[in-house]
């Protein structure tokens, strides 16, 4: 049996050394051209991903000069404890207690400084800026530094806590890089997103994802959301930076991210900036937003009240209420009526009502197609004024970036 195995043996090991012989002699006396065909084979694919990476660097250098960090501060009193003792006379006891207990001494009292980070980008050379509302919500001081460093003092323009923007302006001593706006209409689920900002207060910081979705309006951060939905990393910071697309143009402005631990886990959120465009002319036109009313409680409608109502194509704003006196009562809208379409556009649901009122011009005129008691009317109504002061949502346990 021994004599018949070792030479089949035998065999094998040569064809294997001939195979690796055969291997190597082929690396190292093919043609040079023949070497290089494996490699030829993936430029599309070399070329693409260059490409893709240029993209990305290119709207890094072009947009950072333009995105600056907040640094807020927020004086406050402490109050004195009881029975504090004053301060010693002698000047030793006094440098002691100062520096142990700070310049109101160990009895507490004084004013205390609260900072807060977050982030903005330029959009006019006259020094305005964008940022959310939050970030610079109850600040004495506001603190804007650009990509060189160099730092300003930041004045609020105008407020909308509605949407969570708001306008400051600096007094630039040169010129300015200006973000450009795009236009978030034309966005679509699955397109690169490029957000750039402050998180943790590292300046500059690039982070790069996808457009997840659209129109994400249950957020619970502010009263009207139509928000964009992102997993480029957003993190604290982050608040009222731009979120870009390849062309370098902003299309959001990132507010709030949805996380259990305060960092982010790749849903974040941004305000498109079609609806921040609106906002911002009239900030920085009025320092105020004026929105159109009408006086209705809404609800959602369910799945019941689809069935019960009648509601064919499943989407619309169920009426709730009319306020007494308001527009939508005198023009005799009722409880139960199901709204469909807002001067001929379509309502999805009552977020989508809502925003459609908003941005309509008060004193205009606008048809209503109502659904009510399963037959279709036509409710002329004339938009009025919102009030200054309206109820805002409570927010949510959802953490603000």
């Amino acid at each position: 049996m021994k004599s018949t195995v070792l030479p089949g043996a035998l065999v094998v090991l040569l064809m294997i050394a001939a195979a690796g012989a055969g291997y190597v002699a082929r690396g190292a006396w093919t043609p040079a051209v023949e070497r290089r065909e494996p490699a030829s084979a993936s430029p599309a694919g070399v070329s693409l991903a260059d490409g893709l990476q240029a993209g990305f660097v290119g709207v890094a250098e072009h947009v950072r000069p333009a995105v600056v960090n907040l640094d807020t501060i927020q004086k406050a009193r402490r109050p004195r404890a009881s029975g504090a003792q004053p301060a010693p006379d002698d000047p030793f006891l006094q440098d002691f207690f100062k520096q142990f207990f700070g310049p109101d001494g160990p009895s507490g009292g004084g004013e205390f400084r609260q900072r807060g980070l977050g982030s903005g980008v330029i959009f006019d050379k006259r020094g305005l800026l964008l940022t959310n509302f939050h970030v610079i919500k109850g600040a004495d001081e506001i603190v804007v530094r650009l990509s060189d460093k160099r730092e300003y003092r930041g004045q609020v323009v105008g407020t909308d806590p509605k949407t969570d923007l708001a306008v400051i302006r600096i007094q630039p001593d040169h010129d300015l890089t200006v973000a450009a706006l795009g236009n978030s209409d034309a966005l679509r689920v699955g397109e690169w997103a490029i957000a750039i900002g402050n998180p943790f207060g590292l300046a500059q910081t690039v982070t790069v994802g996808v457009i997840s979705a659209t129109g994400r309006s249950d957020v619970g951060v502010a009263t009207y959301e139509n928000f964009i939905q992102t997993d480029a990393s957003i993190n604290p910071g982050n608040s009222g930076g731009p979120l870009l697309n390849l062309k370098g143009e902003v299309i959001g402005i990132n507010t709030a991210i949805f996380s259990q631990s305060g960092g982010s886990i790749g849903i974040g959120f941004a305000i498109p900036i079609n609806m921040v465009k609106r906002v911002m002319d009239q900030l920085v036109d009025k320092g105020k937003v004026v929105r159109g009313w009408l006086g209705l409680s809404l609800q959602e409608l369910s799945p019941e009240l689809i069935d019960s109502l009648g509601v064919s194509d499943k989407r619309g704003a169920l009426v709730s209420s009319a306020m007494p006196g308001g527009p939508a009562a005198a023009a005799g809208l009722q409880k139960y009526d199901v709204i469909l379409s807002y001067d001929k556009t379509p309502v999805e649901d009552y977020h989508h009502f809502q925003r459609l009122t908003a941005d309509t011009r008060a004193g205009s005129k606008v048809i209503l197609q109502v659904l009510r008691n399963k037959k279709k009317l036509e409710v002329p109504v004339t938009v009025g004024e919102a009030p200054e002061e309206g109820p805002r949502r409570p927010a949510t346990s959802t953490p603000k970036s």
